[in-house]
């Protein structure tokens, strides 16, 4: 990770700065609204460490609260994803991939396995972000329609990046 820094640092910037300028002005019906900023988590190496990985999503959540005026609903999400991805990585890729210190792209996994580990960790990024920010049950099948939608696009979205970014 170390030799890759800078290659990290203009992927956060670029990432956040799409979410906040482009992203967040992309709302269909007031139901779909794309999130693609968690690519970055997503991207970050197997073998980073645990305390590095929840710092660095708390980092981005928090660059995405600071942008969109949100108290800490994207930065509470981002954690969680933090905290769920080697687990979630674990179920989708085997230990050889894991250990070998790969960064999990569509390249390295397959595009199989890396639309498990993408479908999964944009799910758990999503449901809590929907519903930490609807913070009741009332509204219940109405949170869970536009989290299924925002999922969707973002999964696709992340996908064509990936072809865009990793063409073979």
């Amino acid at each position: 990770m170390i030799k890759d820094f800078g290659k990290y640092i203009i992927m956060f910037v670029v990432l956040v700065l799409a979410q906040v300028l482009i992203l967040n002005n992309i709302q269909f019906s007031g139901l779909i609204n794309p999130y693609i900023y968690i690519l970055f988590i997503l991207l970050l190496p197997f073998t980073i460490p645990g305390y590095l990985l929840l710092g660095l999503s708390f980092l981005l959540g928090i660059s995405i609260d600071i942008f969109t005026n949100t108290p800490g609903i994207h930065a509470g999400a981002t954690v969680l994803l933090g905290f769920m991805r080697p687990g979630i990585a674990q179920l989708i890729s085997s230990r050889e991939i894991i250990e070998k210190g790969n960064t999990p792209n569509i390249t390295q996994l397959g595009f199989a396995s890396f639309l498990k580990y993408t479908v999964l960790s944009v799910l758990v990024h999503h449901l809590f972000l929907f519903y930490a920010e609807a913070f009741s049950f009332g509204g219940f099948f109405e949170t869970l329609l536009r989290c299924t939608l925002s999922s969707i696009f973002s999964i696709v979205i992340i996908l064509a990046s990936q072809f865009i970014i990793f063409k073979n």
